[in-house]
């Protein structure tokens, strides 16, 4: 089963998780977008933590914009997802750090 990670490719993060990764195929979430069971699965899995806050792209949207559902958000700005968000044997990892490292390497 193949290892995706989404997120984007001159990402500095996600850079550093191909780099690991080196099986891992790379699915560009601003040309790619992320498919709706996988961002729903994600959604359920990461609810709060998803939507990165600190982007410019969030500083860049209104009030009204900020208001709209997270799944509508992230569909709409790609961009705006915390990456990388990994898939590997059908379990979902946000971010990357060491914990989550070793975490993906135990299912690889």
């Amino acid at each position: 089963m193949t290892t995706l990670i989404y997120g984007l490719k001159n990402c500095d993060t996600c850079r550093k998780a191909l780099k690991a990764l080196p099986d891992a195929q790379l699915v560009d979430v601003r040309s790619d977008g992320v498919p709706v069971p996988v961002l729903n699965a994600a959604l359920a899995q990461f609810p709060e933590q998803l939507v990165n806050t600190r982007s410019t792209t969030w500083r860049g949207l209104s009030e009204a914009e900020r208001q709209a559902p997270p799944k509508s958000l992230l569909q709409e700005h790609p961009s705006l997802m915390k990456r990388p968000l990994i898939a590997v044997q059908g379990k979902l990892f946000l971010a990357w750090n060491k914990d989550v490292e070793a975490a993906v390497r135990a299912l690889l």
